[in-house]
């Protein structure tokens, strides 16, 4: 079907506000791992969902993979991420940071984020990262924070953009960015091949090294899979 340009900047509040932040997975029920207690430090590492050919994983997509650390690292982890997954959010706001300075900024992981949105906000929210540039994961890391300011705002257009503007962006460079159909195709390009190929459907997930971690993994438990495989 032919989707006109304004297709997301139209559609932001099609879905009510209230309902969207349980979106983290496609069927809006929340993944079973990240209800699960958190791991005490002494804890076995979670059981991993699936394993899948990692160099199959990180073939090239329909857009570049935005990427930190080391590419010689010995570990890789591929997140899939919703911009309105409240999960995702958690992640990213409470656990990531420790892995950043632990395992990152070491050069001991690669880590990288790709889309998988299962809203119009969501959408737009990558998308917004994605027009940022070399400002994409500062951009993603706004929206994260303020999640709850946006996402379930009842004048999200209006949200966004005054996130957006810490980042730069003007109302013609903010229009202009979230009516780039093509854009979106790629922003939804990405998240298709992670269902069809890698049986992706609920957020986060993670692809470590292969194998398949369901949830928003915390420190702990995070570190009890990648530690082994330093």
């Amino acid at each position: 079907m032919t989707l006109s340009r304004r297709t997301v900047l139209s559609s932001l509040a099609v879905v009510p506000a209230g309902l969207i932040l349980s979106a983290c997975s496609d069927s809006g029920q929340e993944s079973t791992a990240a209800n699960a207690a958190p791991a005490s430090a002494a804890s076995a590492a979670p059981q991993p969902s699936g394993t899948l050919d990692m160099a199959e994983v990180l073939k090239p997509g329909a857009l570049p993979d935005k990427a930190k650390g080391s590419d010689d690292a010995k570990v890789t982890v591929v997140e899939y991420a919703s911009m309105t997954c409240s999960h995702c959010a958690n992640f990213a706001v409470n656990t990531y940071p420790e892995v950043e300075k632990k395992y990152v900024d070491t050069g001991k992981v690669r880590f990288i984020l790709r889309e998988f949105p299962f809203d119009p906000r969501a959408e737009a929210g990558f998308m917004l990262a994605r027009c940022a540039g070399d400002n994409y994961f500062p951009m993603v890391d706004v929206l994260f924070k303020q999640q709850q300011n946006w996402a379930a705002a009842e004048n999200v257009k209006d949200a966004m953009f005054q996130l957006a503007k810490l980042a730069g962006f003007t109302q013609e460079s903010f229009n202009a960015c979230l009516t780039d159909q093509n854009l979106l195709e790629q922003v939804r390009a990405v998240q298709k091949r992670g269902a069809e190929e890698f049986k992706i459907d609920s957020t986060p997930t993670f692809i470590i090294n292969g194998k398949v971690y369901k949830g928003a993994l915390s420190i702990d438990e995070i570190s009890a899979v990648i530690d082994p495989l330093l």
